[in-house]
């Protein structure tokens, strides 16, 4: 007599994914095999990302890639191993793109707020300061400002409300009477005929004025004709609405002459 092995057809009656162990002449054992979990008759692939996020960090994804296998990949937002998966704050890389004058505040994932710094004004992205600062801060006008540091004239610098109209750099720069009025000691007159206290007016707002009063004394006219802002009838504003904390700047292509 000869002993029957349980295991020789069709793998003794266990799964596919199992081992058959013969036991006793005649009996047999299933054993699922690795990655595999059940009684050895079904034997059922084990998912590891079923317990505990396979492993992975509670911010990262976890991907079956085999039996009892699997990958760990850090959602969006987060860098690392997938083991170990760390925040990438937005604000941490240039201010998160908000101003330099601007607080930038991480909200949620892939999110943040930007938000102006107190004595700034703004949408976060671009934050100005009070008028003075910033002609400083543009080409365009940071002649008309050095003219005002010259004469240490700071009227623009207090609460305001003001509205400026500043002559371009280059107009500036090129004008041959600039030389004769700062000889003459008329500079800061001229200087200060650009200037209109108690009130910022937007472009809109000078459209429906014909005449506002300067700090230096004087009146301006102004008149409105296609689409266009002229002052004496002769400066065109040329860009309008540059808004600071205590007032409005807007640049002139020609110098206003008392």
């Amino acid at each position: 007599c000869s002993a029957i092995d349980a295991c020789e057809s069709s793998n003794g009656g266990c799964s596919a994914k199992a081992e058959c162990r013969r036991t006793t002449p005649g009996n047999r054992a299933c054993v699922c095999s690795a990655g595999y979990t059940g009684d050895g008759i079904v034997c059922i692939e084990i998912n590891p990302c079923l317990v505990n996020n396979g492993g992975c960090d509670r911010n990262a994804e976890c991907t079956q890639t085999g039996p009892n296998q699997a990958v760990c990949n850090c959602l969006k937002g987060y860098s690392g191993d997938g083991k170990t998966c760390t925040y990438i704050s937005l604000c941490l890389q240039n201010n998160g793109g908000c101003s330099e004058f601007a607080i930038c505040n991480d909200t949620e994932l892939t999110e943040r707020t930007c938000t102006c710094k107190t004595n700034y004004t703004g949408d976060g992205f671009q934050c100005r300061g009070n008028i003075f600062q910033e002609l400083l801060r543009n080409s365009n006008t940071s002649k008309f400002y050095f003219h005002l540091e010259a004469l240490s004239i700071r009227d623009i610098s207090g609460p305001g409300p003001f509205t400026l109209f500043v002559p371009r750099t280059d107009i500036l720069n090129s004008d041959p009477r600039v030389k004769d009025w700062v000889a003459k000691g008329v500079m800061a007159q001229v200087l200060r005929y650009h200037m209109v206290g108690c009130a910022s007016l937007l472009h809109k707002d000078l459209t429906t004025i014909t005449n506002i009063t300067s700090l230096q004394g004087e009146q301006v006219h102004i008149s409105y004709s296609q689409n266009s802002l002229v002052l004496n009838n002769k400066a065109e504003i040329i860009l309008s609405d540059a808004v600071g904390t205590n007032g409005v700047i807007h640049v002139i292509n020609q110098i206003l002459v008392p």
